[in-house]
C-alpha cells in the first residue's frame, strides 16, 4: 500500500510538472518575448541614437544589451521545454543559450548595482558639497565621482563584460561530452568532470554577485532616502519635486530588482542544498523546490519587459527622446490628416465651381 501511494504521488508530481513546466511556463515565456521585443527594440533604437554623455546613460545602454541577449535565448528555452524539434535543440540550449541567459541576467544585475552607486554619488555626494563629504583624490578627480564619468563607465562596462565572459566561457567549452537523444535531456550529463566542478564555481560566483549587489543597493538607496528626507525637512516647498525625483530614482529600479531577482535567489539557496549528495530534503520537497525555482526564474526573465519602464522613469535623455519621437509621429499624422481634409475641401470646391 505504501509503495502504491508513493507511486501515485510520483505520478501526480509528474503530471503537475508536465503541466506547469511543459505548458504553462513556455506560454508565459512566449508572452515575455512578444512584449519584450518591441519594448527593448525601441529602447535600443533610442539609446544608441543619443550620446553617452553621462555614466548613467552608459550603464543603461549596457543593460539594454544584456536584456537583448537574454531575450534572444527565450525561443530556445521555449523549444527546449516543449520538446519542439530534434534533440539537437536541447544540446544547443545546454551548451550555449542557457549559459547566455544566466550570464546576461547577472550582467544586468551588476549594472543595476553600478546605477545604484551612481545615483548615490549624485544625490548624497553632489559636486557642490565637496567640503561636507569625505573624498579621496586621484589625479585631481574625486574617486566617488569617477562613477559619473562616461569614460570611466565605459572602462567599467568593458571590465564587467570581460570578467563575466571569462567566468561563463568554460561552461560552454566543458559541456563537451558526446550528445545523443537521451543525454541531451539533462544538461549535467553533457558536462565533463571538470565542467561539473566549474559549473558549481560559476554558480557560487554569480550568486555572490547578486548578494553583493543587494547589499550595495540597500546601502545606497537607504542613504538616498535619508538625504531626500533631510532635504524635505530643510526646504518644505520642494516637497513635490523631491518626492517625484525620489520615486523615479529609488522605487522604480528597486521594485524591478526585488520583483525579478530577489525571489529567485532566495529560492536558490534551499534548492542548491537540495541538490547536494548528502541532502536531508525528501523527494517531495525537492520536487516543490524545483517547481519554485522554475517559477522564480520566470520572474527573472520578466526583467526584460520591466527595464524599459526603468529607463523612462530614471533617464531624462531617454524620456525626452521617446516623447519627442512620439510627438513627432503625432504631428506628422496630424499634418497628413490636415492635408487630406484640405484636399477633400479643395476637390469639393472645384466641383462646386464646375457646376
Amino acid at each position: 500500500m505504501d509503495r502504491l501511494n508513493s507511486t501515485q504521488v510520483s505520478n501526480n508530481q509528474s503530471d503537475f510538472s508536465s503541466i506547469f513546466i511543459k505548458q504553462v511556463l513556455p506560454s508565459l515565456y512566449c508572452i515575455i518575448f512578444v512584449v519584450g521585443v518591441p519594448l527593448n527594440g525601441m529602447a535600443a533604437w533610442i539609446f544608441f541614437r543619443v550620446p553617452g554623455d553621462s555614466g548613467l546613460v552608459v550603464y543603461l545602454k549596457n543593460m539594454v544589451v544584456a536584456d537583448l541577449l537574454m531575450m534572444s535565448t527565450l525561443p530556445f528555452k521555449v523549444a527546449h521545454d516543449l520538446d519542439f524539434g530534434t534533440w539537437h535543440i536541447r544540446v544547443i540550449t545546454c551548451r550555449y543559450t542557457a549559459v547566455l541567459f544566466y550570464s546576461s541576467m547577472y550582467t544586468g544585475i551588476v549594472f543595476i548595482g553600478f546605477i545604484g552607486l551612481e545615483r548615490y554619488v549624485k544625490v548624497v555626494h553632489p559636486s557642490s558639497s565637496s567640503t561636507s563629504s569625505r573624498r579621496f583624490m586621484f589625479g585631481g578627480v574625486s574617486s566617488l565621482h569617477l562613477l559619473q564619468s562616461p569614460r570611466f563607465a565605459r572602462v567599467l562596462a568593458l571590465f564587467t563584460w570581460g570578467l563575466l565572459i571569462l567566468i561563463v566561457l568554460p561552461n560552454v567549452i566543458l559541456t563537451s561530452r558526446t550528445a545523443d537523444e537521451q543525454s541531451s535531456r539533462k544538461c549535467m550529463q553533457l558536462k565533463t568532470p571538470l565542467g561539473l566542478k566549474w559549473h558549481k564555481v560559476s554558480i557560487y560566483f554569480n550568486v555572490s554577485l547578486f548578494w553583493l549587489t543587494l547589499i550595495i543597493l540597500a546601502f545606497c538607496y537607504t542613504s538616498i532616502a535619508c538625504q531626500v528626507y533631510k532635504s524635505y525637512r530643510r526646504v518644505r516647498r520642494d516637497k513635490g519635486h523631491i518626492c517625484r525625483k525620489s520615486n523615479r530614482s529609488i522605487f522604480s529600479i528597486l521594485a524591478v530588482f526585488f520583483i525579478c531577482f530577489v525571489p529567485y535567489h532566495v529560492c536558490r539557496v534551499p534548492y542548491t542544498l537540495s541538490q547536494m549528495p548528502a541532502s536531508v530534503f525528501g523527494g517531495h520537497t525537492r520536487f516543490l523546490l524545483f517547481q519554485l525555482k522554475e517559477a522564480t526564474l520566470f520572474l527573472s526573465a520578466l526583467n526584460v519587459c520591466l527595464d524599459p519602464v526603468v529607463y523612462f522613469l530614471m533617464c531624462r535623455t531617454f524620456r525626452e527622446s521617446l516623447l519627442r519621437k512620439l510627438s513627432g509621429k503625432q504631428r506628422r499624422r496630424s499634418l497628413a490628416n490636415g492635408q487630406s481634409l484640405s484636399n477633400v475641401y479643395r476637390e469639393r470646391t472645384d466641383e462646386t465651381r464646375d457646376k
